[in-house]
């Protein structure tokens, strides 16, 4: 998409990011503040994201591990650095105003799912908020109603989850070696350490549902 493009979140973004959460949110009552917001990025630099659409700030994803079927709670900021899990979430995710109707919170998540895939990771999580189930969908996630969240999310939140399937190649990879998919991986790149641990909850494809990103 021309002119547009997705980096690292930087120390000098925070004004924009600050502003656009508080926008997004504050009416309704889900507004972090700052201090918090940073929190979630200094748990997980790495997989915070901001949105440049036509040369200028166009919106912002963070996301960082966290167990599946828990979600951060908007109301407490985190208290320490990211937790060894196999899930990554997608804490918070506003589009720009100037930057919406062109699908670009899609393009977003998508973006987040290659670096998790990349990354190791088993599954993708969020929280929807304000009716937003229906955005996340189309992407492949699905409502878990039986997890229950943090009051600061409001009666209408949401928990939903994903897989994120492997690599078709990787695996191929791993197979002809006569290696698993990611200890092979992990024993070539001498990384396995830092992979995300399995967990035995993570979600299967098609599995039952149970759920805008907070």
């Amino acid at each position: 998409m021309t002119g547009t493009r997705i980096r690292l979140l930087r120390e000098e973004d925070w004004p924009d990011v600050i502003a656009a959460e508080e926008r997004a949110y504050a009416s309704s009552g889900l507004s972090e503040g700052g201090p918090a917001l940073r929190s979630r990025h200094r748990a997980s630099p790495a997989t915070c994201f901001v949105l440049e659409h036509a040369g200028a700030f166009g919106g912002y994803l963070l996301a960082l591990p966290y167990p599946l079927f828990r979600c951060p709670d908007l109301s407490l900021a985190e208290s320490g650095g990211a937790e060894r899990t196999s899930n990554l979430h997608a804490h918070d995710l506003v589009i720009a105003e100037r930057a919406r109707g062109r699908g670009l919170a899609h393009r977003m998540l998508r973006h987040l799912e290659e670096t998790g895939r990349a990354a190791g990771y088993r599954s993708l999580s969020l929280v929807a908020v304000r009716g937003s189930h229906v955005l996340w969908t189309p992407l492949g996630y699905r409502a878990r109603p039986e997890v229950g969240l943090p009051a600061s999310y409001g009666a209408e939140a949401v928990y939903m989850a994903k897989p994120i399937e492997a690599p078709a190649t990787a695996a191929g990879t791993a197979a002809a070696a006569g290696t698993g998919g990611a200890a092979g991986a992990g024993a070539a790149s001498g990384t396995a350490a830092a992979r995300p641990s399995p967990n035995p909850a993570d979600p299967a494809p098609g599995s039952p549902p149970r759920a805008e990103v907070g």
